[in-house]
């Protein structure tokens, strides 16, 4: 159990798709000495305020804070625009670009093998930082952003040449390694630079800079992509250089205890990794059935892959129950222990969250396909057209920019979300701050169920702003309030293994978002049986059960017990 003072200012902070750091050890650092939350996906920053301050007094405390933090905070944080502009900068528009025609300019993948895509890729992205922060530990957080610099910007770069699903998959993965490095070195420096009086503000900052990167990158992705694909690439590619001559020039290497930090292995950070699911057996297990999931999204059909689950299942169980015949323990060769379970009702919340960022992946891998395919944004061009006006740019350019075939662009009008975050989310977390973790999230939930619900009341650039908007009011709600949720029901001696490992489910919501998003839209899209409205429907029912299955998990697996 966590508890937080009345008294003190505590951030929530998360990001929409984004993060997994540097495992157990770091969170449980991070909690002890900081007391906040750090959760993610949502580009969002919540916070709890206590005790009101005379304005005068804030104003000054806080100018106090700032200048506290070390030029190495301050670069970091530059950094951290730079590669969100890079990721999202390609990641708000992959959807269109996999699917698009080739004609103009995209690779005509089919929605599967979109999802496919996206859900592989970022599943891995969200498991990596684990591996690479003990690298960064090891050899340097300066050496581990150039290093990232030198993958990253290649790989986007190469990006643009691949014609095929295993091409573009094999570099796209590198482009997730690339991310996977830098990740545990940026929030890894923010650690270091920030202290108990500065770690609430500190983090707060980082993220907003999260917020900042994530959304202006699409917007000039957007831009680019109206005179070819290419500059996409390039732009992403760009800003990740702009970040590595950062680092060379004005990064320097907080102070680290390098001999303690050394220590840390990569034998330890997988043994971790096992540990969290079981042994190794039952972790074999588990990986199994993820690839087949896989395969059956693309390459078997469903009758196949549940004939094989069952055959992999029941095998693993009967050499179980001879291994525990023959009186098999722990002390036996890993291949040759009985399977064993480890946090099981951890691995119950995992699988529940992941139902919960399943649904919540929509937005940037289901809903740009429905926008072009489905939606008349006509309506949305006057406005856009008279907030131009007020822009230093004539009508001709700015219609390039904003508009195709005379239909706004399916990122601009995406990126609402961003935007309505960074203006928002201290409001709404105002507004919930003495309201539960669970009810938060619940209700956050609740409020995405009827985002998906809106889109049946048509197909207007109208209707799906305010669909979006309420999605992201759903988002900030229940975002940043799901970590925090973890680490109130985590037992007293496991909060570190609860908070380190909490991005498994981000990155099963990632796996299973892709590769749900493609079968469903392949099925229910243009190509399918041409009704939208259903694929709707099962979102919406998914988040929907997902509400319910917290609050039964909440009752009767924690008995009740106050998060």
């Amino acid at each position: 159990m966590i508890n937080h003072k009345k008294s003190e200012t505590t951030i929530t902070i998360v990001n929409p798709g984004d993060r997994f750091y540097d495992g157990a050890r770091f969170w449980w650092n991070q909690y002890h000495a900081f007391g906040k939350q750090v959760t993610e996906p949502g580009m969002a920053v919540a916070v709890s305020a206590g005790q009101p301050e005379k304005s005068g007094a804030f104003m000054s405390e806080r100018v106090g804070v700032l200048r506290q933090f070390p030029r190495s905070f301050w670069m970091a944080n530059v950094m951290e625009i730079f590669e969100r502009m890079g990721w999202y900068g390609f990641y708000a528009v992959s959807t269109l670009y996999l699917t698009g025609s080739i004609a103009s300019g995209g690779l005509g993948f089919s929605s599967e093998d979109r999802g496919v895509i996206q859900g592989i890729a970022t599943f891995f992205l969200y498991l990596f930082p684990a591996v690479f922060g003990a690298l960064a530990d090891r050899y340097g957080f300066k050496r581990m952003f150039l290093a990232s610099a030198v993958v990253m910007a290649p790989a986007y770069i190469l990006l643009a040449a691949p014609r095929t699903f295993w091409g573009f998959l094999g570099v796209y993965f590198l482009v997730a390694v690339g991310h996977g490095m830098f990740k545990p070195a940026v929030i890894s420096t923010v650690a270091k630079t920030t202290n108990e009086e500065t770690g609430s503000m500190g983090f707060g900052i980082f993220y907003m800079m999260v917020n900042i990167g994530g959304f202006a990158g699409p917007v000039v992705a957007g831009v680019v992509r109206g005179w070819d694909w290419k500059y996409v690439f390039w732009a992403s590619a760009g800003w990740i250089v702009v970040m590595g001559i950062t680092c060379i020039l004005l990064y320097k290497e907080p102070p680290r205890d390098e001999e303690a930090e050394s220590r840390r292995s990569l034998a330890e950070v997988f043994d971790g990794m096992v540990e969290v699911v079981g042994n190794f057996r039952f972790f074999l297990l588990v990986a199994g059935m993820l690839v087949m999931l896989v395969m059956g999204s693309k390459w078997w059909s469903f009758p196949k892959v549940a004939l094989i689950a069952g055959v992999w299942l029941a095998l693993n169980l009967i050499f179980d129950a001879l291994l525990r015949k023959a009186g098999k323990g722990p002390g036996a060769a890993w291949y040759l222990q009985p399977m064993r379970v480890g946090e099981g009702r951890y691995l119950v919340f995992l699988l529940l969250m992941a139902g919960f960022w399943t649904s919540f992946n929509q937005i940037f891998m289901t809903l740009p396909e429905y926008i072009r395919d489905y939606v008349d944004t006509t309506d949305l061009v006057p406005f856009l057209e008279s907030f131009s006006r007020v822009l230093p740019i004539d009508p001709e350019t700015f219609r390039t920019a904003a508009l195709v075939n005379g239909q706004v662009k399916p990122e601009f009008i995406i990126n609402l979300n961003a935007g309505a975050i960074v203006l928002f989310q201290v409001f709404v977390a105002y507004l919930v701050r003495k309201t539960s973790p669970l009810a938060s999230i619940i209700a956050g939930v609740s409020v995405t169920v009827v985002s998906f619900l809106l889109y049946l009341a048509g197909n207007s650039g109208f209707i799906v702003l305010s669909a979006i908007l309420v999605f992201s009011i759903g988002e900030m709600l229940a975002s940043p309030r799901s970590k925090e949720y973890a680490g109130r029901i985590a037992p007293p001696d496991k909060v570190g293994m609860y908070m380190g490992y909490f991005y498994w489910c981000v990155a099963l919501g990632n796996l299973f978002g892709g590769l749900l998003s493609g079968v469903a839209y392949q099925h229910f899209g243009p190509k399918g049986v041409d009704n939208p409205d259903l694929m709707w429907i099962l979102f919406a029912g998914l988040a929907a059960s997902t509400a319910v299955a917290l609050v039964i998990y909440n009752k009767f697996v924690l008995k009740g017990k106050e998060a």
